[in-house]
């Protein structure tokens, strides 16, 4: 019998089911553990990183989440961004281009609070700067592709609807005081522009294809 691959699989159900269990354990090991300390050693924060302390933590803290909510609202993006990415683009190149774009996103988070001279005991968690950067890519490989943002009822053209959830995310933040890592969704947001410019210019023809068919 042939032995499965772990590429056989679908990858973002695979990554999904981490980041559940991953919450799950560790609401579970905040009932005995002190929180902060216990954030601190699976969530990005630039006051340790600058320190070069808990460098683990930019891998770590794209598969933690906040709440049940956050947990909530983006596996249910990725289920349907991640999933469409996925079968566009291969398994392989999806799987090494989603832990990048979360790792730049960490990354991107940390050098604002540097320059910015922002809050560096200011915690990040979760997988919305990998996420970004799946929209970063579809914004070059299918701009005109239509779809529903939030409470919105009628779809928009996605090269459109990014910049606006990022601009959207940035306001609600703002204006409700709630801590969301927008410098993180920047970053996840460039990286992946980056790497749509670079398989725009190596496959020129194909992603001529793609963007005509959806549309």
């Amino acid at each position: 019998m042939k032995r499965a691959s772990l590429f056989q699989w679908n990858l973002t159900l695979i990554i999904i089911l981490i980041n559940v269990f991953l919450f799950v354990l560790i609401s579970l090991m905040s009932l005995f553990f002190d929180q902060s300390t216990l954030w601190d050693f699976v969530a990005i924060k630039p006051a340790n990183i600058l320190d070069g302390k808990y460098l683990w933590t930019f891998l770590t803290s794209m598969f933690m989440h906040a709440g049940p909510f956050h947990l909530f609202v983006n596996m249910l993006s990725l289920f349907f961004v991640g999933s469409f990415v996925e079968r566009l683009i291969g398994q392989r190149r999806y799987l090494y281009f989603y832990l990048s774009s979360g790792l730049f996103a960490a990354a991107f988070f940390v050098l604002s609070s540097l320059i910015f001279q922002g809050d560096f005991g200011t915690y990040a968690v979760g997988a919305s700067g990998a996420l970004f950067g799946l929209i970063g890519l579809l914004m070059l490989l299918t701009p005109d592709l239509p779809v529903y943002v939030m409470f919105v009822p009628i779809p928009i053209r996605l090269k459109y609807a990014a910049p606006g959830m990022l601009v959207l995310l940035w306001l609600i933040s703002i204006a409700g005081d709630i801590p969301i890592g927008n410098t993180a969704h920047l970053g996840g947001l460039l990286f992946g522009l980056a790497y749509g410019f670079y398989l725009r210019k190596k496959y020129k023809r194909k992603v001529r294809m793609i963007a005509r068919y959806f549309r």
